[in-house]
């Protein structure tokens, strides 16, 4: 008896074989369909029931704030005025800790629970950004007063 690889319809030469069948070694190349991962859970996106108060509150804060400064409506004028900056400064507030909550991130900031820290140029770029229209607003209603 002597000990050697056997002659299966494989090792012929003219021999087809099917997808799905095996080798000696393993499926065939060709049965073998590649791994598609995907996500469970359905992206996560802010809706229109989140948006649409942001929105109408941002609208709001910004007429009030553009129109007494624009048309100069009598002593009241400036604290309308304010107030819709107040208004539409809470209104971006709300949209960003809405925005951040589904995962959005503005841009250079690292995104929730990434770990990584923010770069403070970046940090510092906002904060100069913030307080220039913060100071070009209170400048432009103290010269109303003036």
């Amino acid at each position: 008896m002597e000990a050697g690889p056997r002659d299966t319809e494989q090792d012929a030469p003219d021999a087809h074989h099917g997808a799905g069948h095996l080798s000696p070694d393993g499926p065939d190349e060709l049965a073998v369909t590649p791994a598609v991962e995907v996500e469970l859970r359905p992206a996560r996106r802010m809706r229109i029931w989140q948006l649409a108060p942001i929105v109408m509150l941002a609208a709001l804060g910004s007429l009030m704030f553009a129109f007494p400064l624009a048309f100069e409506v009598g002593d009241g004028g400036p604290v309308v005025a304010m107030l819709g900056l107040l208004i539409s400064c809470c209104a971006a507030g709300w949209g960003m800790m809405a925005a951040r909550r589904v995962g959005y991130a503005w841009p250079g900031l690292p995104s929730r629970g990434s770990g990584e820290r923010a770069d403070w140029r970046v940090i510092a770029l906002y904060v100069t950004v913030c307080a220039a229209l913060v100071a070009l607003a209170v400048w432009r209603v103290a010269r109303l007063r003036g």
